[in-house]
């Protein structure tokens, strides 16, 4: 071998762990379009490239999975109208929110789809294993992707609710979507409320105003310098009473439109009623 092959040989050894590095990254790194009906929102696409965010995984915890074998028997018995997706957020409707879900949603057959704790990736492990089988409601409304914060960057979160979006599309076709902005948390801004900012600029394309509807509600609990008031979330993360009741109050007209039934109006507006008298003796 002559001394010139020789150097071209080492040469090409030398450069093949970069050429392999390489073939990884773009086998590791793809996009992909996936029409959900005849006609997709243009926006309603998945990118996938090493995202935990969009790889479907549950919470190996005996209590989730309780939670998530529990909204699959409610969702087997039927008779369901309204779905609402989340995580420990959606969940409190039936701690302290109750009494709003008892207002605005249990009259309309709604099923709390919550579950503490969840990342994009679980609800759709969730939806994947159950949570959508056997059921056509007229409503999802979705909030989810504050627990993504932290962990992923604002568009890899994007793309984790937008596979969710997905996911709802192709198995409920008839279904509407509400998708709300994802809630900011803590008390005082953080980079990470910069993430789920930028996470909620792009789900917001997802509206097509068909079938996908978007509402961002972040003005209710946020100040303008910033702050979130403990009143509203005691622990700068999950909404008090107060909260739900004015989160239900905001979304109100726009579930009312998308159910096609009457508004139901903010319970501080209905006049209490009189107890009745007594029959004189």
């Amino acid at each position: 071998m002559t001394p010139r092959n020789k150097n071209c040989k080492l040469a090409a050894l030398k450069s093949f762990p970069s050429i392999l590095s390489g073939l990884l990254f773009f086998s590791s790194a793809f996009v992909f379009l996936r029409a959900e009906d005849a006609n997709p929102s243009p926006a309603v696409k998945t990118i996938i490239y090493d995202n935990t965010a969009v790889i479907p995984v549950p919470i190996e915890k005996a209590g989730w999975m309780k939670r998530h074998e529990w909204i699959n028997s409610q969702a087997r018995l039927g008779n369901i109208n309204l779905i609402y997706v989340g995580d420990s957020i959606v969940q409190h409707f039936d701690k302290q929110g109750k009494e709003v879900w008892d207002r605005y949603y249990a009259p309309r057959h709604g099923l709390n789809m919550g579950i503490s704790g969840d990342k994009t990736q679980h609800v759709l492990w969730r939806m994947d294993h159950g949570n959508l089988d056997g059921i056509s409601p007229k409503l999802a409304i979705v909030m989810i992707g504050q627990n993504n914060g932290g962990h992923n960057t604002g568009r890899e979160i994007a793309d984790g609710v937008t596979a969710i979006v997905q996911r709802i599309r192709t198995k409920l076709p008839e279904t509407k979507i509400l998708l709300l902005g994802i809630f900011q948390r803590r008390q005082k801004p953080v980079p990470e409320r910069a993430d789920l900012a930028q996470a909620n600029g792009i789900i917001s394309l997802l509206a097509d105003d068909k079938k996908i509807f978007y509402m961002d509600i972040n003005p209710v609990f946020v100040r303008p310098d910033g702050t979130i008031p403990a009143d509203l979330m005691p622990d700068y993360e999950h909404p008090s009473q107060l909260g739900h009741r004015l989160w239900a109050e905001t979304i109100e007209s726009k579930v009312s439109e998308l159910m096609g039934d009457q508004p139901i109006p903010p319970a501080s507006a209905v006049p209490s009623q009189a107890p009745p008298k007594e029959p004189s003796q």
